[in-house]
């Protein structure tokens, strides 16, 4: 690009009031508004929070099993009889058990935050099942509407149509017009055929 053509662009930009200097933008690349930002670096570790959320209720599902109960009861069991009854140099936890209280409490913290988090998925999850019933049984509702607008008209329909029962009593009725209309002759008449 010659240098005329950049004093052209510099004339172009003041003479549209907008200069380089006083929008402050020094020569950085234009940022595309129709795509979408790189992502950013972190240092955090990167994590799937579905997988996240599945193990979770896994572990969940497993804490409160009996299951769990009988083998963190054995274990216990087996961890006390050891470091009471082993030989003085085998024993790694002594009577009061400072390292089994440990275990048990890291435990404890892992499991209630975990435990949580699957009630938290489970309450989503409930939480878009009703939302989905809720749904349904409006259309339900609309639909059984419908259906009871739709039968009161029927009714309304057929309370004007003929039946055979009204048809046959009207029939009746202009026989009997029809008989008492008749001249006193013409009955005569009749008989005689």
């Amino acid at each position: 690009m010659g240098a005329e053509e950049r004093d052209g662009g510099r004339e172009r930009s003041r003479a549209n009031g907008a200069s380089a200097l006083r929008r402050g933008a020094t020569d950085r690349p234009r940022v595309r508004l129709d795509q979408p930002r790189a992502p950013r670096r972190t240092f955090l570790p990167e994590y799937d929070p579905e997988a996240f959320g599945r193990l979770s209720e896994k572990i969940a599902r497993f804490l409160g099993t009996g299951r769990f109960l009988v083998w963190m009861t054995f274990t216990i069991i087996v961890w006390v009889v050891w470091n009471t009854t082993a030989p003085s140099p085998l024993r790694f936890d002594r009577y009061p058990f400072i390292f089994l209280t440990l275990v048990l409490s890291l435990q404890a913290s892992y499991a209630a935050p975990l435990i949580l988090l699957a009630q938290n998925r489970q309450d989503d999850r409930d939480r878009v099942t009703h939302e989905q019933d809720r749904k349904q049984n409006e259309r339900s509702i609309a639909d059984t509407e419908y259906l009871t607008r739709e039968i009161a008209a029927l009714r309304l329909g057929l309370g004007e149509v003929a039946t055979r029962d009204w048809l046959r009593s009207e029939l009746q009725d202009l026989q009997r017009d029809l008989e008492q209309r008749q001249p006193a002759g013409a009955q005569s008449d009749e008989r005689d055929r």
